[in-house]
């Protein structure tokens, strides 16, 4: 049922990117930032993390992200650490489409982690979308590599407000 579930979601995330345009730059439109940029919002992925993130732009075509996120309840701890790299394929006024990947640690227990696998290693490509002028949407489809053997392509999503 997660094969079938997992064909589907792929299957329609790629039939909707085939309907849609990529707006190459101009020469005269920048490919890199000129400057740092940075950003506070959430993150939400199997693959790098689920929680309140922070993505750092570099004057270049990189920028990198952490994210982190923790529940306890009376008896459950569940916790998650990611970090994820990016690099700008394309980057347009308002939108920009990248490759990244990452990784991810995932803890799920009262004494210890009941997870089978729980580091993780994704990659793939995704897209960044402005919302507002600092308001930015994204979202990725990481092939994803479990400790424990498994492999999914699981898509990511997030949200960030970015400043200087």
């Amino acid at each position: 049922m997660r094969t079938l579930f997992s064909a589907i979601l792929v299957f329609l995330l790629l039939s909707a990117s085939a309907f849609s345009q990529v707006i190459v730059p101009s020469k005269d439109q920048p490919t890199e930032l000129e400057r740092d940029v940075f950003g506070l919002g959430a993150s939400f992925g199997l693959g790098t993390g689920m929680g309140l993130s922070f993505r750092h732009h570099l004057p270049s075509i990189a920028s990198y992200q952490f994210t982190a996120g923790i529940i306890k309840d009376s008896k459950k701890l569940v916790y998650d650490l990611g970090l994820e790299i990016q690099f700008d394929l394309v980057r347009g006024e308002s939108t920009r489409f990248y490759a990244g990947g990452g990784s991810g640690f995932y803890y799920v227990g009262e004494t210890s982690n009941e997870l089978e696998g729980p580091l993780r290693l994704a990659a793939g490509i995704g897209i960044e979308s402005k919302a507002r002028e600092a308001l930015h949407f994204s979202a990725s489809l990481y092939f994803t590599f479990f400790t424990n053997g498994q492999i999914f392509p699981l898509p990511q999503f997030g949200i960030h407000y970015y400043f200087f």
